[in-house]
Formats: C-alpha cells, sequence, structure tokens
C-alpha cells in the first residue's frame, strides 16, 4: 500500500450566496487553516465552489494522514461537521455531516 493509498479526505458541503462564499473563504483561510495546520496528521485543504442557480455550493475537502489524525480533530464523532459559528453565519446552509475517503491513486 502507497502512502497516497492511506490518505484520508475528510469532505464537507455548503450553500452560499456569492458574497457568503468569499467570506466563507477569507474565514478558513485566515482562521481555520492556521488551526488546522498545527495538527499532526493534516496534509492540506482544497476548497471548491460552483455556482447553481444564483447560489454556490462550497465543497470543502481536508486531506488526512489516517483516520487517526481525523479522529485528533474531529472527535468523538467522526462523521459530524466541524462548522465554527463564524462560518455559519456567512452561510445558507450546510451540511451537518461529513463524508471520509479513503483514496486510491493520486496522481
Amino acid at each position: 500500500m502507497t502512502a497516497a493509498a492511506a490518505m484520508v479526505v475528510r469532505q464537507w458541503c455548503a450553500r452560499a450566496t456569492p458574497e457568503g462564499a468569499l467570506a466563507y473563504r477569507e474565514h478558513l483561510e485566515g482562521s481555520v487553516l492556521p488551526q488546522l495546520k498545527a495538527l499532526p496528521g493534516f496534509a492540506g485543504v482544497t476548497l471548491l465552489n460552483s455556482t447553481v442557480g444564483g447560489e454556490v455550493l462550497v465543497t470543502v475537502q481536508t486531506r488526512w494522514q489516517s483516520m487517526d489524525s481525523v479522529a485528533a480533530f474531529a472527535a468523538p464523532d467522526l462523521d459530524a461537521a466541524v462548522v465554527e459559528p463564524a462560518a455559519a453565519k456567512v452561510l445558507l446552509g450546510y451540511d451537518d455531516k461529513v463524508t471520509h475517503h479513503h483514496v486510491m491513486l493520486e496522481g
């Protein structure tokens, strides 16, 4: 098994106005990302946006070295979304649950 195969992607989705999506990006980059970078096993984040009918679908993918690393961040409920009040304030709505994906191939 390669190192990439052991990697875990934690994915979460939300909806926002175009302005809210920009505000969320600023929050993620300025407040959340520095905290995540300090956690053992955190391997990066990708923020994706897609406009659908005037709303922005926001998808956040964080990468972790293992499910143990995820547990250090999200315990006790690994499937529960971790959404700070400042983030919730700029979003129209968001998923309460996340999904975890084991990376099979990365190139």
